[in-house]
C-alpha cells in the first residue's frame, strides 16, 4: 500500500540531491577560478601590455615613440679658464670658473621611418635645439676661455711621431698664430667656429683621412637630422627585444673594442625599455657619443609628482673604473693596459677621430679625487647634482624622468718640441659638463601608466574575492541543505519503520482474535 508513495518520495529526493550536487560542482569551479585568477591574471595583463606597447604603425604608442610628446632640455656648464697666461708662463695651477647653465630646449622626431619584414623599424633622428635665454645665465654671445681642443689634440697625437714632424707643426702653429687657449663665445664653442688648423688640414690631408667638417664645435652638426640610420626591434614578435637596437648604420657591433660583449649595440635609445622590468635587471642605453653601451642598475623606488611609481636606474660605480678595480673593463683598452683610462674616466678617442677626449661624470663624480684637484675651481661632486640616472615605469618600460649628466675632458700630453705647449703639463683638463633630460610626461601618458599600475591589481583582487566568496557561500549552502535532507530522510525512514511495526502488531492482534473462537470449537 506504500509502494507508489515511496517511489515518488525517492524520485523527489534524487532530484533534490542532484540539484545540490550540481551546486557543489559550481561552487568548486568558482573557487578554482579564483585560484587561477590569483596565479595567472598577471600573465593575461602582461599579454595586454605587450600588445599595447609594441611598435605598430598607427598605434598611439607608436606615435609617442616617433614624436615624443615631451620637451627635453640640455643645460651646459662651461669651465672658463681665468688664468691661462699664468698657467702657460709660470706653471701655475689652472683656475677655472664654472659658468652656466646655458639652456636649450629640444624637439625630437624620428623621420624616414621604414617598417622592415623582420620585425624592425629603421629611422633617422631629428633633433632641433632652441636657445632658452630666459633659463640661462646669459646669452650665447657670452665669451669664455677654454683649451684649444683641435690644437691640443694634434700636439698630443704627435708626441710619438718623428721629431722633425713636431718641429714642423710648431712652425706652422707659429705662422698661423695658434695658441693653446681660445677665446670664443658660448655659441661658437658649442655650434662651431672656423679653426685654422682644421682649415689647413682640409687642404693638405689625404682625402680618405680628412675630417668630415671644417669647423670645430662640441655640438657641431647635431642641430638637425642625423645621417645615422638606426634600426630597432618593434617588440611585436618578441617583447623582450622591444626598442633594442638591431643595427646602427648597418653594424650590429662596434668595431673599437676587444670583445663582442663590449662592442655590443644591444641597448635602447633610453626612451623605452622592454616592459615588465624587475629590480635585478640590467638596462642598457646606447648613444653614439658615449662610444659604448652604458649599463644601468636598480638603485631605488621613486614616484613622480603625479603619483606614477617607477624604478631609478643608474650606472654602476664600476662603469668607468680602472682595470685594477674592475678587470672586466680591460676590453675597453685595445692598446693594452698602459693605454687604459684612469679611474673614473672613459676614453672615447676612437669615436672622436683620435682626439684625446675623456668622458666622466660631472665634477669627476665617482672618479679619483686627484683628477678634480688638478685644477682649482671645481667644487666636490654631489650625488643629487651630478649623478646620471633614468627613472623608468617598470610595467610599461617607459622612461619617466632622465638626468643624463656627462663631463667632457681633454687628455693633454706634454710635448717639449712644440714650444707653444712645452709648458702645458700632462693633465686631464675639464672642458664642460652637461645635463640632458626630461622632467615629466604629458597627462595622457601618465594617466595610462597610472591605469596600468593601479587598476589591474584591483580587478585581480576583486575577481579573487568575488569568485572565492561566491564559491564558498554556495558550497556552505549546498552542504547545509544536503545534511538537512539527509536528516530528513533518516527521520522519514524511522517513522516509516515505526509505522510498519505498529501495523504489523495490529494485524497480529487481529488475527489472534479471529483464531480464538475457532480453537474453542
Amino acid at each position: 500500500m506504500n509502494g507508489p508513495k515511496h517511489k515518488l518520495c525517492t524520485k523527489l529526493s534524487s532530484t533534490y540531491l542532484r540539484k545540490w550536487w550540481i551546486t557543489i560542482v559550481i561552487a568548486a569551479a568558482l573557487i578554482i577560478g579564483g585560484i587561477v585568477v590569483a596565479c595567472e591574471f598577471s600573465v593575461l595583463i602582461n599579454a595586454v601590455v605587450d600588445r599595447m606597447v609594441a611598435l605598430r604603425p598607427g598605434a598611439k604608442t607608436f606615435g609617442w615613440w616617433a614624436k615624443p610628446p615631451v620637451e627635453p632640455r640640455i643645460s651646459l656648464y662651461i669651465y672658463n679658464v681665468t688664468n691661462a697666461d699664468d698657467f702657460l708662463s709660470n706653471g701655475s695651477k689652472a683656475i677655472v670658473d664654472e659658468v652656466g647653465p646655458y639652456v636649450y630646449s629640444e624637439t625630437w622626431e624620428k623621420v624616414n621611418i621604414v617598417e622592415n619584414d623582420n620585425g624592425t623599424l629603421s629611422y633617422n633622428l631629428r633633433k632641433i635645439y632652441s636657445f632658452r635665454e630666459d633659463l640661462s645665465v646669459g646669452p650665447e654671445d657670452d665669451v669664455v676661455i677654454v683649451p684649444n681642443i683641435p690644437m691640443l689634440s694634434a700636439t698630443s697625437q704627435s708626441k710619438h711621431a718623428a721629431r722633425f714632424l713636431r718641429l714642423a707643426m710648431a712652425s706652422i702653429m707659429d705662422i698661423l698664430k695658434i695658441k693653446p687657449f681660445v677665446q670664443v663665445s658660448v655659441g661658437q664653442l658649442l655650434w662651431g667656429y672656423e679653426d685654422p688648423l682644421l682649415k689647413l688640414a682640409k687642404d693638405v690631408v689625404p682625402k680618405e683621412q680628412k675630417l668630415p667638417y671644417e669647423e670645430f664645435g662640441l655640438l657641431y652638426g647635431k642641430n638637425g637630422t642625423s645621417s645615422d640610420r638606426i634600426t630597432v626591434n618593434t617588440g611585436v614578435d618578441d617583447i623582450t627585444k622591444y626598442g633594442i637596437i638591431d643595427n646602427y648604420n648597418g653594424r650590429t657591433h662596434l668595431p673599437h673594442w676587444t670583445t663582442d660583449a663590449c662592442n655590443s649595440l644591444a641597448g635602447t635609445d633610453g626612451s623605452i625599455f622592454p616592459p615588465h622590468i624587475e629590480k635585478d635587471r640590467i638596462l642598457h642605453v646606447y648613444d653614439k657619443d658615449l662610444c659604448r653601451l652604458l649599463p644601468l642598475v636598480f638603485e631605488k623606488e621613486v614616484e613622480t609628482s603625479n603619483e606614477v611609481p617607477g624604478y631609478r636606474f643608474t650606472p654602476p660605480e664600476w662603469v668607468f673604473a680602472d682595470v685594477d678595480s674592475h678587470p672586466d673593463n680591460m676590453c675597453f683598452c685595445p692598446a693594452g693596459k698602459p693605454s687604459c683610462s684612469p679611474n673614473g674616466l672613459f676614453n672615447v678617442s676612437l669615436c672622436q677621430y683620435d682626439s684625446p677626449i675623456m668622458l666622466s661624470f660631472p665634477h669627476f663624480y665617482l672618479a679619483d679625487e686627484s683628477l678634480r684637484t688638478q685644477v682649482d675651481g671645481i667644487s666636490p661632486p654631489q650625488k643629487e647634482l651630478h649623478q646620471f640616472f633614468f627613472d623608468v615605469q617598470p610595467k610599461l618600460g617607459t622612461t619617466l624622468r632622465v638626468r643624463g649628466r656627462v663631463q667632457i675632458n681633454l687628455a693633454v700630453s706634454q710635448v717639449f718640441d712644440i714650444k707653444q705647449v712645452a709648458n702645458f703639463p700632462d693633465i686631464i683638463f675639464p672642458i664642460l659638463w652637461f645635463e640632458e633630460g626630461i622632467d615629466n610626461l604629458p597627462d595622457e601618458v601618465t594617466d595610462l601608466m597610472r591605469f596600468a599600475e593601479q587598476v589591474p591589481p584591483k580587478i585581480r583582487l576583486g575577481l579573487i574575492l568575488g569568485l572565492c566568496a561566491l564559491g564558498v557561500i554556495l558550497l556552505l549552502l549546498a552542504t547545509f541543505c544536503l545534511i538537512r535532507n539527509s536528516h530528513r530522510q533518516s527521520t522519514l525512514h524511522l517513522e516509516g519503520s515505526n509505522y510498519l511495526a505498529t501495523a504489523q502488531v495490529d494485524m497480529n492482534k487481529k488475527q489472534n482474535k479471529e483464531n480464538q473462537p475457532a480453537a474453542r470449537y
